[in-house]
């Protein structure tokens, strides 16, 4: 089971050429102009992972890229899939931190966020609510940013999660999340089986798992194919 989680983060994470905005942080996020596009999210509480951890973590990927200077062969990006992010996915589903999410309660609060602009500034495909993480394929409607939709989303969740556990005036999320710009029908359908596994060792009353099905049009593109919903309809 783990081997087969490894691989489909590798095989979904691995980027295809495409005209896309790219800007940082500490997380890369990935922007295409000019169109709607599907992305594939992840945001965590920002109690969901060991400290300890992460600065060996830090130090271990600083190393890394300095023994191995891009650009990387398929080998090698195979290999920093596997030593970085599928270990940091390992210990969030470790279910490390406060966990709050388990409860029903404070998952409701996050769902009401997710779902206030579902069909009007995005359409959700798919997701995943864990007890200290989410999973997401959204599709953006035609004006919506990507950044800001997030904003809202993390800041009206964190400002009734903290008012119920009276932890009003600490930070609920980390700051960053996860972004990346879904590239092909079988890239989405990777992702979509990611997130239907995802909560399989959980208890049943701990998550929220959503599929929705949406009707797609493959649209053409002058380098590749790209997945969209088709507008209006959810």
């Amino acid at each position: 089971m783990e081997k087969n989680r490894q691989e489909c983060l590798y095989h979904v994470s691995h980027r295809m050429s495409i005209p896309v905005n790219k800007s940082w942080r500490n997380l890369p996020h990935w922007h295409r102009e000019g169109s709607t596009a599907i992305y594939w999210i992840t945001f965590r509480l920002a109690d969901s992972l060991p400290e300890t951890e992460l600065d060996s973590l830090k130090k271990e990927k600083k190393r890394f890229t300095s023994e191995h200077p891009k650009p990387w062969s398929d080998e090698i990006r195979k290999l920093y899939k596997e030593l970085f992010p599928a270990r940091i996915e390992a210990w969030l589903d470790a279910g490390h931190g406060s966990c709050l999410l388990a409860k029903r309660e404070h998952r409701q609060h996050l769902i009401e966020a997710l779902l206030k602009f579902h069909g009007e500034r995005h359409d959700l495909i798919s997701g995943v609510i864990m007890p200290n993480h989410v999973h997401l394929l959204l599709r953006l409607r035609t004006g919506t940013e990507l950044a800001r939709l997030l904003k809202g989303i993390k800041g009206t969740s964190a400002k009734w999660i903290n008012k119920a556990t009276g932890m009003t005036g600490k930070p609920l999320w980390m700051d960053e999340s996860y972004d990346h710009i879904v590239r092909s029908k079988e890239e989405l359908e990777a992702f979509r089986k990611y997130i239907r596994d995802n909560p399989v060792h959980l208890n049943e009353g701990t998550f929220w798992l959503e599929e929705r099905e949406i009707p797609f049009q493959l649209v053409s593109d002058p380098l590749h194919q790209m997945l969209f919903a088709v507008d209006g309809q959810a």
